[in-house]
């Protein structure tokens, strides 16, 4: 059976790294690149056995910039895709375990590429980057400031975006990609049950069984939810379009909360008691980003939320045991 992902003359025997590569997103990422021909290099501090058994890993602290330029050495390309994974709530306890590591290596590993002259770049950023809207819209960042909830993430990718341009006025560098994607979820997600985000901590408590069910808010915040192979096959088509402006990854379709736990119970054996536990606090109460850009380059979410909900849930089931070789960086007993 031939590949899903064919060959490509921009990906064929072109060597790339993808930072973060044994994560939710990068895992689909390596194999569709694997597939067009690519050979791919691995930077990670999650266990070996999370990466592509093609792929070459590399155990590896971005936080030094050492370390980012014997990774970027040698590489054509560089998918940026590392990031910290925790919740709202931990991020809020622990902002500094968030924002300086995010901002470090995201600073290191797009010097490493310049310095390497790597060709060409993507680095993921995030709806986080957004003021509180119920659509967002890629050219509307730097008119306002990021969401209360999302402070320390928003300015720390932010962050990222700026060095991208200071680096096309300086250095002429104008082939790095910017994608900002909107709620991700699926297989090799964080599932930890002290930071998990809102998709995954449902599901890790629906597969294990939780009756009642305890959800926080009234469920009526809405948000737009995408599967992490569409946000790749995303990266990818922006990636080959050399998109010189930013680009929302997403559905552009609202999803409430209760749709969501409603799907999830779907799935669900034996269906639980639903509890809304409206003393907790819900977020803002709508966001979606404006896909246009997006669609005008070719792209379109293929995994429909009940679908990926149904695989994610399946794949939690399998690998409940796998979770804890993804590395934590809010746990101190693991930093490296």
């Amino acid at each position: 059976m031939p590949p899903s992902h064919p060959t490509n003359p921009i990906f064929k025997d072109k060597k790339i790294l993808v930072t973060g590569g044994t994560g939710m997103i990068g895992r689909f990422l390596v194999e569709m690149l694997i597939e067009k021909g690519a050979k791919v290099r691995i930077a990670s501090l999650d266990d070996a056995s999370r990466a592509h058994p093609d792929a070459e890993f590399c155990r590896v602290n971005l936080m030094s910039l050492d370390n980012c330029l014997k990774a970027c050495d040698g590489m054509d390309y560089v998918f940026h895709l590392a990031g910290i994974k925790g919740s709202p709530m931990m991020t809020a306890k622990k902002p500094a375990s968030f924002f300086v590591p995010t901002v470090t290596f995201n600073t290191n590993v797009m010097e490493a590429a310049r310095q390497c002259r790597v060709s060409r770049y993507l680095y993921t950023s995030s709806v986080g980057v957004y003021s509180p809207a119920e659509v967002f819209y890629e050219d509307d960042v730097w008119k306002t400031f990021p969401s209360e909830y999302d402070k320390f993430a928003g300015w720390a990718k932010r962050m990222g975006e700026l060095q991208a341009e200071a680096y096309k006025i300086e250095y002429g560098w104008d082939k790095i990609a910017i994608v900002r994607p909107t709620n991700v979820y699926g297989p090799f997600d964080n599932f930890d049950p002290q930071n998990a985000m809102v998709v995954p901590s449902l599901i890790r408590r629906a597969v294990e069984g939780e009756n009642p069910f305890v959800v926080w808010g009234d469920g009526s915040p809405v948000r737009d939810f995408i599967h992490a192979r569409d946000v790749a096959r995303g990266m990818v088509i922006v990636f080959e379009k050399n998109c010189p402006q930013p680009v929302n990854l997403g559905c552009g379709v609202g999803v409430s909360i209760k749709e969501l736990v409603d799907i999830i119970v779907s799935h669900m054996n034996i269906k639980p008691k639903v509890v809304w536990d409206t003393s907790k606090p819900a977020g803002d109460k709508k966001r979606l980003a404006d896909t246009t850009r997006a669609k005008a380059l070719g792209f379109k979410p293929q995994t429909s939320l009940k679908d990926g909900i149904r695989e994610t849930m399946e794949w939690y089931q399998s690998n409940r045991h796998a979770t804890a070789k993804r590395y934590n960086v809010f746990n101190e007993k693991q930093f490296v």
